[in-house]
């Protein structure tokens, strides 16, 4: 018999997965996918980030970020430009277009949230919250320790 350990990565992924279809099938008549609607979440706490610090708040890859960033700001949603102390990077916002269909996204989204809030016992939220990010967090942890130890 599988035990709770053993259940949880499988746990986590189907929890993900459904998430990640539910936000795609919300945000498909806006054109934006549920990783592009992270990013554009990321950014719309206000401030201008670099691409690396957007890339390491998402959490993704840097080469998945910029891929979004270039169809983003082709469509308008965001900006890039210039670091104004570091030549070689570039910072990242929303444009007000981007700003307004955050809105949009967000509205779109709340079925989602309310979903997720009564699939749960009540006054959990906060608890899973916490308990998510100590898995992520660990998780972090160990693949910079093996990536250290690799290189």
């Amino acid at each position: 018999m599988k035990t709770a350990r053993d259940q949880l990565p499988m746990v986590l992924r189907a929890a993900y997965l459904a998430l990640h279809r539910q936000s795609d099938h919300r945000f498909a008549e806006y054109g934006v996918t549920a990783d592009q609607f992270v990013l554009l979440a990321t950014l719309h706490r206000g401030e201008a980030l670099t691409q690396r610090e957007l890339a390491r708040r998402m959490p993704s890859d840097p080469s998945t970020v910029r891929a979004m960033l270039v169809l983003l700001e082709k469509q308008g949603l965001i900006q890039r430009k210039t670091h104004p102390t570091d030549a070689r990077a570039r910072t990242v916002a929303l444009t007000s277009q981007g700003e307004k269909l955050f809105q949009k996204l967000w509205q779109a989204g709340e079925p989602i949230r309310k979903q997720i809030q009564n699939s749960l016992p009540p006054g959990t939220i906060q608890d899973l919250v916490r308990l998510l990010q100590c898995v992520a967090t660990g998780l972090n942890t160990d693949l910079h320790t093996d990536l250290e130890t690799v290189s």
